[in-house]
């Protein structure tokens, strides 16, 4: 696109296409970023997890319990009790932007 009879053209296309190559640039570097992010969220949740030393079937009722699931039962029932209560708090509010 370029090497058109004015010159006042050739440098608005050359600055588009300075600006699109910069723009794909810090699109790579923010899908990047993205992904360290979820990574760094992903070790939180499994560090907070093991902390507890539930069991698959505790930590399958838990989550089960977060999404609201079974609430058709004609009495609920907590999924589990004791500390968990408190990590499920946690879990709810936590704030994974933090260092």
């Amino acid at each position: 696109m370029g090497n058109t009879s004015n010159p006042k053209l050739d440098r608005v296309i050359a600055e588009i296409e300075k600006i699109k190559e910069k723009i794909s640039e810090q699109q790579s570097r923010l899908r990047t970023l993205e992904r360290q992010k979820t990574d760094i969220e992903n070790g939180q949740i499994i560090a907070l997890v093991r902390s507890e030393r539930i069991s698959d079937a505790e930590l399958s009722a838990l989550l089960k319990s977060l999404r609201g699931e079974g609430q058709g039962e004609s009495e609920p029932q907590p999924a589990i009790s004791g500390p968990i209560r408190t990590k499920q708090e946690e879990l709810r509010n936590a704030n994974f932007d933090e260092e």
